[in-house]
């Protein structure tokens, strides 16, 4: 099996499936899980029904990247991710496995995804767009400068938690609900990671060429120790930026799915399943990007 052979989807017979989801699939081996990173991709909140060639991969190997450059700000859940040390009875999947898969501790999940802003964009700048046409430029109890313009720096990084929907949207809430819901120790640990785990990833990726303007994070507890867990700083969890394409003032090119986004609202799609076939070209031009990000960050020059 070659890294251009697409997987949707793995089955493994010997450990209970314990969730598949829009991306991975979580198989449960008892006191870890097994975390298989297929090349499936969703849009809009629906899963396309062809996939990215070596999407896998390139995620995988971003989170061992990333874990291993971020040991020294929190501790993370992975335990393995050499087929060569997973139980004997995974080894025969060995073709599937190898290069997208990682045995991870299981851990009590925080249910509020941690996302970091260095950057207006995305969600939040619609929501200061609609506040604005109020008369208002604070949203989540932050207030923003009259003149900030799309995609422009921030004066501080924001910490901007939501809430964690398996299906359909997650949407923003403020750090006091936050706090309502999961507790004031925990979600103060929570921003304090989450905005330091940005403050190391962002000033690497720079000198790599890459603005990360947002990302989302989560965490767990594991016997009292507080992890990061699920994949870190990918296409699929942050918005990458060329530096030397940047602009602000307007929407960014950027390294992930945004092709299928453009193809799919050219064609008229109602966002309701069944998604339409990727034509070829989008699902190379989203490839192309996906890795093009991996290499920029991961690999050495």
């Amino acid at each position: 099996m070659t890294e251009n052979d697409v997987i949707m989807s793995v089955d493994i017979a010997e450990y209970p499936l314990m969730r598949r989801g829009k991306v991975r699939d979580v198989y449960d081996l008892g006191d870890t899980l097994l975390f298989v990173a297929t090349d499936r991709i969703s849009a809009f909140d629906v899963v396309m029904p062809n996939g990215i060639p070596d999407k896998g991969h390139v995620l995988t190997r971003m989170s061992l990247f990333w874990f291993d450059f971020l040991q020294k700000v929190v501790d993370n859940h992975l335990v393995a991710a050499n087929v060569d040390d997973y139980p004997g009875d995974l080894h025969k999947y060995r073709s599937v496995l190898d290069g997208r898969s990682m045995i991870v501790t299981k851990a009590e999940r925080v249910d509020v995804e941690c996302i970091v802003r260095g950057y207006i964009s995305g969600s939040m700048w619609k929501e200061l767009v609609a506040a604005r046409e109020h008369g208002s430029n604070v949203v989540h109890g932050f207030s923003f400068l009259a003149d900030l313009r799309e995609s422009e720096k921030l004066p501080e990084t924001l910490f901007t938690p939501s809430t964690k929907n398996d299906e359909g949207h997650d949407e923003n809430i403020s750090f006091a609900l936050m706090t309502d819901l999961v507790g004031e120790d925990t979600a103060g640990l929570c921003r304090e990671k989450a905005l330091a785990i940005y403050d190391r990833a962002a000033q690497y990726a720079l000198s790599r060429g890459i603005i990360i303007a947002d990302t989302k994070f989560e965490f767990g507890f594991r016997e009292g120790r507080f992890l990061l867990i699920d994949e870190v700083l990918s296409p699929d969890s942050s918005r990458f930026w060329p530096r030397d394409q940047y602009r602000p003032g307007r929407s960014q090119p950027s390294f992930d799915k945004q092709p299928i986004r453009d193809y799919l609202d050219n064609l008229g799609w109602d966002r309701k399943p069944p998604a339409p076939v990727l034509p070829e070209e989008v699902v190379r031009a989203c490839s192309e990007r996906y890795r093009r990000a991996q290499q920029l960050l991961t690999e050495k020059r």
